[in-house]
């Protein structure tokens, strides 16, 4: 129950938000109009997915051509494209969290072509939104779907299904990660350990310097921090390890 569809929240359905369950949204037309009829995954799973991290280990790693050799490529929180040898050309499924929408293109209540332009990179990729996780990140995510419609795009906009979330949030919990919120990344990597055979994760690295002790960037394109205390990344790239040791997913340190 990765998204939220017309076949798992059918008309008139109360859905709970992720953080606050107190509080619920009915599926009204409107709103199940939105949504797919049923997930578009019901073929997975997928041979072999690539996670696109951000870090800044990206930079000059040569892997772009082996991400673009992989059946499905996920993609974090609308990224620039604009190291194709170091990232890839391809996305299939890119997050995008809320609060970019809010501060980098002003709510989608004025002018929507910079954000449109943006979608465009991704050419066909799903992008998707945790709408129903805060009750505040709900208008600006539909706000996102009908500018894509409005401007005939051939992406859909879909939204992370909040029970789906809520659950994710408590099997991490017990496994040791205690942050506020799990990151956007650790999302896409439980998303793909649903759907995929084979998973390598690009871009997961939450420290200044790479493993020979150079200085790297947060991002691959910028050096901007979040907030501390909000997400725990470097408990999260040890999962990572983890899961890397066991043979669950590999995880890319390297230039490839």
């Amino acid at each position: 129950m990765l998204l939220v569809t017309q076949d798992n929240a059918p008309l008139g359905y109360k859905l709970k938000y992720e953080t606050n369950p107190s509080k619920i949204i009915t599926m009204t037309k409107k709103i199940h109009h939105m949504l797919p009829k049923i997930s578009p995954f019901l073929r997975k799973p997928f041979k072999t997915c690539a996670v696109v991290g951000n870090g800044g280990i990206l930079q000059n790693s040569f892997c772009g051509k082996e991400i673009d050799s992989m059946d499905f490529v996920f993609s974090l929180n609308l990224p620039p494209l604009n190291l194709a040898e170091d990232i890839g050309t391809k996305s299939h499924f890119v997050s995008a969290n809320p609060s970019i929408l809010i501060k980098k293109f002003g709510r989608l209540l004025e002018r929507r072509k910079p954000f449109i332009d943006n979608i465009k990179l991704y050419d066909s990729a799903m992008i998707v939104l945790p709408a129903f996780s805060y009750v505040h990140n709900t208008d600006v995510s539909f706000r996102a779907l009908y500018s894509v419609e409005d401007f005939s795009l051939e992406n859909k906009v879909a939204f992370f299904h909040p029970e789906y979330l809520r659950n994710l949030s408590s099997h991490w919990k017990e496994m040791g990660i205690k942050a506020n919120r799990l990151s956007s990344g650790l999302m896409l990597v439980s998303s793909a350990l649903e759907l995929c055979n084979k998973i390598q994760l690009y871009g997961f690295w939450p420290f200044p310097t790479d493993p020979d002790g150079n200085n790297i960037p947060h991002h691959y394109y910028d050096n901007i921090y979040p907030k501390p205390g909000f997400h725990s990344m470097p408990d999260e790239f040890y999962l990572y390890l983890k899961m890397h040791s066991k043979g669950a997913l590999f995880l890319q340190t390297g230039k490839c």
